[in-house]
């Protein structure tokens, strides 16, 4: 599938970000804003944590700018200075060169004395099912149902190869080997830890990376399993000995999809639903990252316990970690299986 030429790494991100603004029509006032908060924020997270580059900040190092400029700033102000990182991280993410934006859930946890009014688009299940019926080919309707389902970021669904995947292959004129982590595990989806950018997993260089800690689990129930096995039963020959999950089906045909593919895929299906604006920030827009918030917010308010979601969505604590891990047959999947909502009619 055809995507934009993107740049897949800067010397100066900023620069270039605010090269971009200026192209756009953005003030030189503006653009001046724009140049002290984030050049503040390179300072601060270079001093304070070690970060070098703009791209390997992460939500922590995110809220802890935020929680500096308290008592210093009045709310709005800080509020503004957030969505300027927010448009920052979300501009660099969707042209590619980052590979996700570390700022979208720290704005959907900003307090209430900062941010007393969110735009964020509530979508109901119902809607987003109405949205996932919308889309007729296999693979595009395999990768949202995915995302939906397990919560997984962008580049992880990417990363993911065939043997990541074990399910009953009924119908299916297609025979793997899931790797050895899903023996007595049926119908899960295994996601990895390992896979960062410029390494090679799985005989494959990556060229994006995953950002959990800790190799997870996901059950696949029946719906994602169908929704699975309708693009295994399309699916080109892969190109890559890794054997991908997800391939292109245009242009590059058998190559393993890039984030920025998925990334095209969602926000086509979301401006034909009036989900997505040009300019509009992950706090209005639906995108991969949105599914995300969309699985831990409705999943988390259907089974009341924080800690399964935490462990599903690959979030780093030790001991909700350790305890899932140990009882994963029992209750994690049947919780999930209890739980999880429908995304197709």
């Amino acid at each position: 599938m055809a995507t934009e030429s993107t740049p897949e790494a800067l010397e100066d991100p900023i620069g270039y970000f605010l090269d971009d603004q200026r192209y756009h029509g953005k003030s030189d006032r503006t653009l001046e804003a724009y140049r002290r908060v984030l050049r503040e924020f390179e300072r601060f997270v270079r001093e304070e944590f070690g970060v070098e580059a703009m791209g390997e900040a992460t939500r922590r190092e995110c809220m802890a700018w935020i929680h500096s400029l308290r008592g210093g700033y009045e709310s709005s102000t800080i509020a503004t200075y957030a969505s300027y990182l927010n448009r920052f991280y979300d501009y660099m993410n969707r042209i590619g060169t980052f590979d996700e934006n570390p700022m979208a859930l720290v704005m959907e946890e900003l307090s209430e004395s900062i941010d007393s009014n969110p735009t964020r688009r509530d979508v109901s299940i119902a809607e987003m099912r109405s949205f996932v019926d919308s889309i007729g080919h296999p693979l595009e309707r395999g990768l949202v149902v995915t995302l939906l389902k397990t919560g997984m970021r962008v580049g992880e669904l990417c990363n993911l190869d065939l043997r990541d995947l074990r399910v009953a292959g009924d119908g299916l004129d297609l025979e793997w080997t899931p790797r050895v982590e899903l023996d007595r595990r049926p119908s899960s989806l295994f996601v990895s830890a390992e896979p960062a950018r410029g390494t090679r997993v799985n005989g494959e260089e990556r060229t994006a990376s995953n950002k959990r800690k800790r190799n997870t689990v996901v059950p696949v129930d029946e719906e994602l399993r169908t929704a699975l096995s309708e693009w295994l039963a399309i699916r080109p020959d892969p190109i890559s000995p890794a054997d991908p999950l997800f391939l292109d089906t245009g242009q590059d045909w058998g190559r393993r999809l890039a984030p920025s593919d998925v990334r095209y895929v969602v926000e086509k299906h979301a401006r034909e639903r009036g989900w997505y604006r040009t300019g509009g920030g992950t706090t209005e827009n639906v995108t991969p990252h949105y599914f995300r918030h969309f699985f831990t917010t409705h999943l988390r308010d259907r089974t009341g316990d924080r800690g399964i979601v935490q462990y599903l969505r690959g979030d780093v604590a030790s001991d909700v970690i350790d305890t899932y891990t140990h009882d994963w047959g029992d209750r994690v999947r049947e919780t999930y299986l209890e739980h999880i909502y429908s995304v197709t009619a």
